[in-house]
């Protein structure tokens, strides 16, 4: 019986070389399953890579979501593509051996999940941030179930669901392009499973240390809900986030490069690929636990 083959594809900008290592060595210890590894350089030759490898290197950085997609679309140029994309921060570690033989497991056990999404923490294998966890009701990250979204850097995904919709969204650079891919995912008919029983490691950081946050999250707000939202739920669901946005903005500041951020996603909506989502993907997305307004 053969071994499920995964495609893996890890960006770098050579600017951690110890925790690339790291990641890299737990990757390779991964048993029960058949790997192919591309190392995206976003920007730079990359300078760490496991052996038997695939490399890009990009002559500049072209942003998270497009780095993963050439990626993608180098590994498809190797023969026969895998069943199954993986994608892994290159900060991202594995605790235990059998961790992709067991997320290929539950996606076999969830046929209709096109993304199967392990529960991160931090290094001490228990401490899962809120945004760590792909649901509305954060509170008990252990409980696993159907998901909307998904947390980008360690997610297994069903290759031709992942091409079917067209992969990441290039354009957004950074934050959210996990939101629009997940979207567009569940309406093709396809849901998303977090796996909450299967742990991965990651470093406690917050995103607020690149500079660019408040002004990217934002303008990809706007972004991703013209992508996806039918019309009429596109100001709904702009005026939610706008709300929420300055309720944040008095504890942890930001406000100003938020402002510009919905300004320039709304300056640029009608560069981005318009394809809503059906009515009934809005019931069920709302059935699952998010409404789409959320």
């Amino acid at each position: 019986m053969s071994l499920p083959r995964i495609d893996v594809v890890l960006l770098t900008l050579n600017d951690r070389p110890s925790e690339e290592a790291a990641a890299q060595a737990t990757l390779l210890a991964q048993t029960g399953v058949d790997l192919r590894v591309c190392v995206v350089g976003n920007g730079c030759a990359p300078a760490v890579v496991p052996a038997g490898a695939r490399t890009a290197a990009l002559p500049q950085n072209v942003g998270i979501p497009a780095g993963r997609n050439v990626g993608a679309r180098a590994l498809a140029q190797d023969g026969p593509g895998a069943e199954y994309l993986f994608f892994l921060d290159n900060d991202a570690t594995f605790p235990r051996t059998d961790v992709l033989a067991r997320l290929v497991a539950e996606a076999e056990q969830h046929p209709r999940a096109a993304y199967v999404q392990p529960r991160l923490t931090g290094p001490d294998d228990t401490t899962t941030p809120r945004r760590w966890t792909p649901r509305l009701r954060a509170g008990h990250p252990e409980r696993p179930g159907t998901i909307t979204t998904m947390t980008e850097g360690v997610v297994l995904i069903r290759r031709t669901a992942f091409d079917g919709v067209g992969g990441w969204a290039d354009s957004f650079f950074l934050y959210h392009e996990g939101l629009d891919l997940a979207q567009r995912l569940w309406d093709q008919g396809h849901t998303g499973w977090y796996a909450a029983g299967i742990r991965m490691h990651h470093p406690l950081t917050q995103p607020t240390r690149h500079a660019l946050f408040h002004r990217l999250a934002a303008r990809n707000r706007v972004w991703a809900a013209h992508r996806n939202l039918p019309a009429p739920l596109i100001p709904v669901y702009l005026l939610v986030w706008i709300a929420a946005t300055a309720v944040r903005a008095v504890r942890g500041g930001g406000a100003r490069e938020s402002l510009r951020g919905f300004r320039e996603g709304w300056a640029g909506r009608h560069r981005q690929d318009r394809r809503p989502m059906a009515w009934r993907t809005v019931l069920r997305l709302t059935a699952a636990g998010r409404p789409p307004i959320l």
